[in-house]
């Protein structure tokens, strides 16, 4: 008998990847296996993000074109999991009503039952955290939590992560309720998880032969949780991982700045394996925006925040995230904004149009009256100060070497060694000098790419021995994005082999 199969699609934040691994985890358990493309799939899946409407009409596309399949073979399971799902409810079912099951992000513990009851029973299936006040209840008894739990414990080393670097999550949920963001109302209140079941997870990680873990939450360094009478805070956790001694890097996002601890630069300072990396989002260079948004804190004090990281850390990179177009965004708000960027001169920034969100505070209380197109030129505009301060930044570290965790060939190699080998290995470019034309050579099917522990990202050619070592590269040009540069020596070899 031919074996089950499934199409599993993420959308979004790590959080999000991270859940796609558990649920991958799920589906193989259950004797499924992947298929290349929706069309070839028993049950298809979309982990769905929420935080902007352009992923929901995504989903909703990719949703759209499956109705002539499900026509075709009746039988294939079409869900939607994750954030949009949780907002969105049963609602799915009048916009799309070729669909089977609604799971939300707190209940995707449950997915194997609710897909063996469409397969048995064709009923359409919804598994969702329901009202704030069961959400309570329902924690106050633990039963979400250790159902969770479970799963997150249940991950084995080496699914859905190539080896090299996973996630682990510390935190659920989100207790901030800024303005515009859907999270707390989709991932629900914020609780950690028990420290030395985090641990435990990064140690079976490191042991089977992960280098890197990234520590997750939605606001990781308000991680707050009672051992034994007393309070373990992030920085406490931070220490701990950093005790397992087979990991070569600890990161963690994503941070917010309110809740700082100062402590936490202490660790990053002392503990050399955490990388010098912050991500921890402004959002705003206005302070009447930022208490529009209700995010806690003021323009002053967040630089005050970024210079005592520098303190700590002379070469930290630091990298944020900006909302352009939210309610009542003035261009002296603007201008505030690209002021801020120029200022703490980020490593890099993502950068997003406000999108109103059904259900949060600045939805029900602020008119959306920033025009689109001065979304798109603000957008626009923003990205190119941080292009031009990214391009400098990268261009300083020409002559430099760094080290790189390789991971793999990069796109373009990828693309490359799919072609015959003729074409393949016809692909030549002259070396230029870094003094004169900082410009980025041309691919080859022998480039490799990884991350530097600042999380720039970094390609060069060599043996295909060489993923998974840490290696170290000499910069010889950079693109805003790309340092390009050529590999001096292995810092240290790959696991596997």
């Amino acid at each position: 008998m031919t074996p089950r199969t499934y199409f599993l699609e993420t959308f979004g934040c790590q959080m999000n990847v991270l859940d796609s691994e558990l649920v991958d985890g799920q589906l193989r358990d259950m004797g499924l296996r992947p298929a290349a493309t929706p069309e070839q799939a028993d049950v298809v899946l979309f982990n769905t993000c929420s935080v902007r409407q352009h992923a929901e009409d995504k989903v909703m596309s990719r949703l759209g074109r499956l109705k002539r399949q499900k026509t075709r073979r009746p039988e294939t399971v079409i869900g939607v999991i994750g954030c949009m799902a949780e907002r969105q409810k049963e609602d799915l079912f009048v916009h799309v009503p070729h669909l089977d099951l609604i799971c939300g992000p707190g209940e995707i513990h449950r997915l194997p039952a609710l897909i063996e009851r469409v397969w048995q029973h064709h009923d359409r299936v919804v598994a969702l955290a329901g009202s704030q006040s069961r959400r309570t209840d329902v924690l106050q008894r633990g039963l979400i939590e250790d159902d969770l739990e479970a799963l997150d414990l249940s991950r084995r080393p080496g699914q859905g992560g190539g080896g090299l670097q996973a996630y682990v999550r510390v935190q659920r949920g989100c207790d901030k309720f800024c303005t515009y963001c859907i999270v707390p109302l989709t991932r629900g209140p914020e609780r950690s998880r028990p420290p030395d079941h985090v641990v435990t997870e990064a140690r079976r990680l490191a042991d089977s032969g992960f280098r890197e873990i990234t520590l997750l939450g939605q606001t990781v360094n308000s991680y707050l949780y009672g051992e034994d009478g007393r309070t373990v805070r992030f920085a406490q956790l931070l220490e701990r991982v950093h005790d397992i001694e087979s990991l070569d890097r600890i990161r963690f996002v994503t941070s917010f700045p309110a809740d700082w601890d100062e402590d936490i630069f202490r660790v990053m300072r002392d503990c050399p394996r955490i990388c010098p990396y912050l991500h921890i989002p402004a959002q705003s260079g206005s302070d009447r925006i930022l208490k529009a948004m209700k995010r806690g804190y003021t323009v002053a004090e967040y630089l005050d925040l970024m210079d005592l990281a520098r303190k700590y850390c002379p070469d930290i990179a630091l990298a944020g995230d900006m909302i352009v177009g939210f309610c009542g965004e003035t261009e002296d708000d603007f201008r505030a904004t690209v002021e801020l960027v120029r200022r703490v001169q980020y490593k890099s920034l993502f950068v997003f149009k406000y999108s109103p969100r059904p259900g949060t505070a600045a939805d029900r209380n602020r008119e959306d009256d920033v025009p689109y197109d001065v979304k798109v030129r603000r957008n626009n505009e923003l990205l190119r100060v941080q292009s031009e301060v990214s391009l400098r930044h990268r261009r300083s570290l020409i002559g430099s070497t760094v080290q790189v965790l390789v991971e793999g060939f990069s796109k373009s190699a990828r693309k490359l060694r799919s072609m015959e080998p003729s074409a393949a290995g016809s692909t030549q470019g002259s070396e230029s000098s870094p003094r004169t034309a900082p410009t980025p050579p041309p691919a080859t099917a022998r480039q490799l790419v990884g991350r530097t522990p600042h999380d720039l990202i970094a390609v060069f050619d060599g043996d295909p021995s060489l993923i998974g070592a840490i290696a170290a590269v000499q910069v010889e040009s950079a693109s805003a994005l790309t340092l390009f540069g050529r590999v001096q020596s292995v810092v240290s070899p790959s696991r596997s082999h």
